[in-house]
């Protein structure tokens, strides 16, 4: 699923606009990003834990020389997945159904609807007074 596919997904599944879902998921990236650069965790209660570990100083070898060269130390995130998400990924537990209500409609305003009533209404004739036969 690449974020396309997943903007639509989370949009229909909570009846959202996908532009707003988009900003929604962009804030969240942004955020967790701006957490790992600071070196705090981020923990998603049953998803898992976002963190940044320190990768030492190492050797490696050149694929095409087979020569040695130094690679340097370097801070990586890394991602915990939580128990819940291992048991349902496992197949030990079910994914709970999603709890999101469906908007409801927006109802007017009381002075909006008030005159909308008066213009709708037409004007009462008048009754004639006309000549008898």
């Amino acid at each position: 699923m690449n974020r396309a596919e997943l903007v639509e997904s989370v949009a229909s599944a909570t009846h959202q606009p996908k532009t707003e879902v988009s900003k929604t998921l962009s804030a969240l990236v942004y955020c967790i990003t701006g957490s790992l650069a600071k070196g705090d965790k981020v923990t998603l209660v049953g998803f898992g834990t976002f963190e940044r570990r320190n990768r030492k100083a190492r050797t490696g070898r050149n694929p095409r020389t087979l020569a040695p060269l130094k690679i340097a130390a370097a801070k990586v995130p890394a991602f915990r997945a939580g128990k819940e998400l291992k048991d349902i990924i496992n197949g030990r537990a079910k994914q709970p159904a999603l709890s999101i209500a469906k908007p409801k409609a927006a109802k007017p305003a009381k002075s909006a609807a008030k005159s909308t009533k008066k213009a709708a209404k037409p004007a009462k004739k008048s009754a004639k007074k006309g000549k008898r036969r």
